[in-house]
């Protein structure tokens, strides 16, 4: 019996009186023993005329049967619970027990099966597994993350975790993640993507024979963690540029990486792909490094005429341009540059100008370049005669390197020749088609101070003009000479005129070499495909000898055998590099140490071969034992 008053319980007395028993745990039969016990002794010495004692006690006595009654009841209650759940555990164990007992019973018979018959399918072991994991929740219902224990709605798409309960979405991501990771780092890394991996370093001089020098480790290390890096420190300006040219390999060089490459003592700066620069970062190049002398741009396709204003506003110590793909630039801005920056520019570079560069602009650049020593224009589309008539009146050009896609007069080229040769000391003339035997003899006759020459896929100069070129010719021994795809361009002739080679042949090669051999480092006679192999023989004999020849390139001359390679081994004690890319006679070659033979590879080869570390003699004699 119990009341509120005031928000509070006040609760009777046989409530309070069933609490207290119960806290204090008294049974029963306890109750009833101390009743009895209390009952006797008020039968004893108890006095019966005290009436209202008496009805007090009595009052007392079935408050106590009461709470006797329902502590007995509860007691009761209580017993017939826990023998229920009693009775449902072993249940479940009598229950569990069977199913093992089950399933052992068919794995033993399984495994009896197995060696009565060893062929048989072990997949069918799957029949005989049972799990117990829990079931899943099903869409729609909420569940906590095996990981963070965040509460989610599971989804079709909820993935299970490492311990069997469900992910929540950004933990399923990332443990997705994660497997990928593994997956990839266990998979065996392809051999022939490792191989092209070392080839394409090897070509770009990333790499070479050997062990890596402590260099090329700091470069490729700092080229792969480029995100962490924050700075450069004072980096010497050609490690710098040498960095440069692996972030532009790699395509980081971006606006993060940048900075990386500007500080204001320096006065070059040095990108070979500006293809991810924006607007902006033309601007961070000149304000951050003003005293800039050397700029190189290459792939500026968002170079334009506000960057071009800045550049000429902060640098006034420009000697050196070049730039690549700058289309975006105006021909005013040309001009202007050329009016503002041509009293001291020294060398211009310019590439691939398509509609923003025409005659006029080579013009206003010889009327106020007049210190211009280096120039090369190599496929600006727009220029044509014109443009080399005036190059013709620069008077202290030194360097001159032209392709030019118009058509050209041989009379423009030998005045050109006649005008700038006597002072010019490289030469560079490319895909001049029509260029004839008087651009050879104009060479011959006003070119006393060449040391680089290069005349390449032109079809109309013959051998003959060739041989005359180097036969008592004036100037000195070249040190680099390019002749590349000079012959006769044919389907329907394939071996060329009967009665006069055209382009560099047997008679042109052998005059070269007799005149620069000795001084000649770079060789490049690709795809002259009318030298003989006497030629080759007589040239590269091992008697005679080319100190200085450090690289050739005999691409797709098709009479190149392994015993000119040997030869070429034998006379060349520089050699570093040797292309050979379409010679199929050239087979079993053992390569020297310190030489690397590229384009001749077998099956199983790589394309380059680095020399084993052997003599050129011991590599000769297993050569000639394997032909043998």
């Amino acid at each position: 019996m119990s009341a509120r008053r005031g928000g509070n319980t006040i609760r009777g007395p046989r409530s309070a009186l069933t609490d207290f028993l119960a806290a204090n745990n008294i049974s029963a039969q306890q109750i009833r023993d101390d009743y009895q016990r209390r009952r006797q002794s008020a039968a004893d010495g108890g006095d019966a005329g005290e009436g209202p004692s008496n009805q007090a006690a009595e009052q007392n006595e079935d408050e106590a049967l009461a709470v006797a009654a329902q502590a007995e009841e509860d007691e009761m209650k209580t017993k017939k619970r826990k023998r229920s759940e009693k009775d449902a555990i072993d249940n479940i164990k009598k229950a569990k027990s069977a199913k093992t007992s089950k399933v052992d019973a068919k794995k033993a018979a399984k495994k009896k099966a197995r060696k009565a018959d060893p062929d048989l399918d072990e997949s069918e072991d799957e029949d005989y597994e049972v799990d117990y994991k829990k079931a899943k929740p099903a869409p729609g219902q909420f569940e906590h993350c095996d990981i963070c224990n965040k509460r989610f709605t599971v989804t079709p798409y909820s993935k299970e975790g490492p311990d069997g309960g469900l992910l929540c979405t950004p933990c399923g991501k990332e443990l997705t993640k994660d497997m990928k990771k593994e997956q990839k780092a266990q998979q065996p890394r392809s051999v022939g993507r490792k191989r092209r991996k070392v080839e394409s370093e090897r070509l770009d001089g990333v790499a070479t024979g050997g062990a890596k020098t402590l260099v090329q480790l700091c470069l490729q290390r700092v080229a792969q963690h480029h995100d962490d890096v924050e700075e450069l420190g004072d980096l010497p300006p050609k490690l710098l540029e040498r960095l440069s040219e692996i972030f532009s390999k790699k395509r980081v060089m971006k606006s993060k990486t940048l900075p990386l490459f500007l500080r204001p003592d320096l006065d070059s700066v040095v990108v070979h792909d500006a293809a991810y620069l924006e607007e902006d970062d033309y601007h961070q190049i000149f304000a951050v490094v003003p005293n800039i002398k050397k700029l190189v741009l290459s792939n500026t396709c968002q170079m334009k005429d506000k960057s071009m204003d800045y550049m000429l506003e902060r640098c006034h110590e420009l000697r050196h341009i070049s730039m690549y793909a700058a289309n975006l630039v105006s021909e005013e801005m040309w001009y202007r540059l050329f009016r503002e920056a041509g009293s001291k520019l020294e060398v211009i570079k310019l590439k691939w100008l398509d509609a923003a560069f025409e005659d006029e602009a080579v013009r206003e650049m010889v009327n106020c370049c007049p210190n211009l020593e280096r120039l090369k224009l190599k496929l600006c589309r727009r220029l044509g005669q014109d443009s080399v008539d005036y190059i013709a009146q620069l008077p202290a050009l030194k360097h001159l390197s032209l392709q030019i896609g118009r058509e050209v007069s041989n009379d423009t080229l030998v005045n050109l020749i006649e005008q700038r040769g006597p002072h010019l000391e490289t030469l560079s003339l490319e895909k001049f088609l029509d260029a004839d035997d008087t651009v050879l003899e104009a060479i011959h006759d006003h070119c006393t101070h060449l040391a680089k020459l290069r005349l390449s896929e032109n079809d109309t100069c013959t051998d003959a003009a060739f041989a005359a070129l180097f036969t008592a010719w004036a100037n000195p021994p070249l040190s680099f000479a390019d002749f590349n795809s000079t012959r006769d361009v044919d389907n329907n002739n394939p071996t060329g005129p009967e009665d006069e080679p055209i382009g560099l042949a047997s008679a042109g090669f052998t005059a070269l070499m007799a005149h620069s051999g000795p001084s000649l480092k770079h060789l490049d006679i690709a795809s002259c495909r009318f030298i003989e192999l006497s030629a080759f023989i007589d040239v590269f004999n091992g008697a005679q000898s080319y100190p200085a020849l450090e690289y050739i390139n005999l691409s797709f001359c098709n009479r190149v055998d392994t015993s000119v390679v040997a030869g070429i081994f034998k006379s060349c004690p520089s050699l570093k590099r040797v292309v050979a890319f379409g010679c199929f006679d050239v087979q079993d070659v053992v390569v020297p140490g310190g030489i690397a033979l590229i384009g001749v590879p077998r099956a199983q080869d790589a394309i380059e071969q680095f020399g084993v570390g052997i003599g050129v003699e011991e590599a000769i004699g297993r050569m000639v034992e394997v032909g043998g």
